[in-house]
């Protein structure tokens, strides 16, 4: 039976509609989602399909209101985590501390809303050995700077110095620690680096170019890379942390976490509901995204 979920010991099952899912975004045709998903599903022994649509902003509540009872659920990339956080009728803590989503569960009662990038983001550093962090550094301030936040504070950050070229970007950032009880500081990009850190979180598009000073000022201090691209690789960030002798990683690692997380929403429809056989499931997904070092280079961006 198409959509059927098969109970495993200790695993709560949901059974919602449809077998039907798919990646939303615009662009979209780099997007590596397909594949793991459908590794993920495939060795649940799910019989559910998982496809792509380029959509913007403009077309996304109707696009939405449109599908029928056979879509189980979305990812959701850029420009569209605002207007999915929007539709939702109800939305996980990450959701509403980010202000933005990328997984919605569709069922009777509305989409489910939940942000699964803020738990990639804590997975994938635990992959390169950061579980904990005192001090931490985000360099950009867009929407994924505000994911990498809420990932440094469920690591226990204390401070966190956000870098960005107009620092009044990041008055969000600022508020959002408070709320954290973090202590959110705000430098501009060609600034002095304000002390070392053990992990530094770069959110920068993958084409964004960095004066090579100010990058390897960057590096000098700045312990493990997470540079959340995984396309446009080596960046000017990651070829400054080679130079400096310092561990950088691609954005591959959040990418596949992210998703092993929406693969729980979609079957469990809880985030922190473990998968049977997990660990087969997860080497499956790392197997199709190709990603053996958690470096390897792609084609893509951000999240999806």
């Amino acid at each position: 039976m198409a959509g059927l979920v098969l109970p495993a010991p200790g695993l709560r099952v949901l059974i919602p509609r449809g077998d039907r899912l798919a990646v939303w975004g615009d662009p979209i045709s780099h997007s590596r989602s397909p594949q793991i998903h459908a590794a993920a599903y495939r060795t649940l022994g799910f019989d559910w399909s998982y496809g792509r649509a380029q959509m913007g902003e403009a077309g996304f509540a109707d696009a939405l209101a449109r599908l029928d009872a056979s879509w189980r659920g979305l990812s959701l990339t850029m420009p569209l985590k605002t207007v999915a956080f929007a539709a939702a009728a109800d939305r996980d803590r990450h959701a509403e501390l980010t202000g933005a989503v990328n997984t919605l569960l569709l069922g009777p009662d509305g989409p489910r809303g939940f942000n699964t990038d803020v738990g990639g983001i804590v997975r994938a550093l635990g992959d390169s050995g950061i579980t904990e962090t005192p001090a931490a550094r985000i360099v950009g301030a867009g929407a994924t700077a505000t994911s990498a936040l809420v990932a440094l504070s469920e690591l226990g950050a204390e401070n966190v110095d956000v870098v960005a070229r107009r620092p009044e970007a990041a008055a969000s950032l600022v508020a959002l620690g408070r709320m954290l009880d973090l202590d959110v500081t705000v430098s501009p990009l060609a600034a002095e680096p304000r002390a070392d850190v053990a992990v530094t979180i770069a959110t920068l598009p993958g084409d964004a170019v960095l004066d090579g000073p100010v990058a390897d000022a960057l590096a000098a201090s700045g312990g493990l890379l997470m540079d959340v691209v995984y396309g446009h690789w080596p960046t000017t960030l990651s070829s400054a942390w080679e130079r400096a002798g310092s561990p950088a990683v691609s954005g591959l690692g959040m990418l596949l976490h992210q998703a092993l997380l929406q693969v729980r929403v979609f079957a469990t429809g809880d985030p922190a509901a473990a998968l049977p056989d997990e660990s087969r499931v997860l080497a499956e997904m790392r197997r199709a995204l190709g990603e053996q070092s958690r470096d390897v280079t792609g084609d893509g961006g951000v999240g999806d």
